[in-house]
């Protein structure tokens, strides 16, 4: 695994490289609202296994082991923005042939970035995603917050993101509770995503119903499956990673 400290946008991001094959397209894999690379474990290796792709991983500003956010202030589009350093990202490593897969926030960026920059994203695979504010998502950052006051969840995380920790949660939590974020909406750019799509849920989802899904796989102009997976939460490739790779292997190579 390459890692390498890229600059985009006058700020450091960590990324994380292997490379299988020349001709096969790169996975890149798009972390949640409180992840980073390291928190991939091995699954991001034995996909790239499973289907001979190559891998890059990185952190998000303010994440991991890149460098930390400005301001914990996120405008109500800070998700498109994330899409545009994406595409910046890939610029810079010139990488223009791209599988997204993106877990919670980062299947959010994965499809705001397929819509926007079709020429570089063969597919996607959005795991967790959201397109719109419910109630339930509102409930699993406000019980996240209590867990941060009350248990040992901020040390848990500063084994990954180091003294980065308060900002990045209080930029998630604040960001997603406050009044203005409830009208977040991005099912306005699902039409101009025409690449195919594999959309993964876990049916007990704590953060989304299966209306993410099912609003999101109807308004695509691409080929769109879904995967719904009974008794899983939030985070599928953790809790079912062999279910988890074994459909996204399949997907892959079936539009590969």
């Amino acid at each position: 695994m390459e890692e390498r400290l890229i600059e985009v946008r006058g700020q450091k991001l960590y990324t994380a490289y292997h490379q299988s094959s020349e001709e096969k397209p790169v996975i890149i894999f798009l972390h949640d609202s409180l992840g980073c690379t390291q928190l991939w474990r091995d699954f991001p290796m034995k996909l790239a296994e499973a289907t001979g792709c190559n891998i890059l991983m990185y952190d998000r500003l303010g994440y991991g082991k890149s460098g930390p956010m400005l301001t914990h202030e996120r405008p109500v589009n800070y998700m498109e923005w994330e899409a545009d350093v994406l595409n910046d990202l890939l610029a810079e490593l010139n990488i223009s042939n791209v599988i997204l897969f993106g877990h919670s926030d980062g299947g959010t960026i994965a499809l705001i970035a397929a819509a926007k920059y079709p020429e570089k994203v063969h597919s996607v695979i959005c795991e967790a995603g959201h397109i719109f504010v419910e109630e339930v998502t509102l409930k699993g950052v406000y019980d996240a917050w209590d867990a941060y006051k009350t248990t040992n969840l901020a040390e848990r995380l500063q084994k990954y993101h180091g003294d980065k920790v308060e900002m990045l949660f209080k930029a998630w939590t604040e960001t997603w509770t406050r009044e203005d974020y409830r009208s977040w909406n991005i099912e306005y750019l699902l039409k101009d995503i025409q690449c195919p799509l594999l959309f993964i849920q876990g049916e007990a989802d704590e953060y989304g119903t299966l209306d993410q899904v099912e609003k999101t796989v109807s308004q695509v102009s691409g080929t769109a499956e879904k995967y719904i997976i009974p008794e899983a939460g939030h985070t599928p490739h953790k809790e079912v990673p062999e279910l988890v790779l074994s459909r996204a292997s399949v997907f892959m190579k079936q539009y590969g």
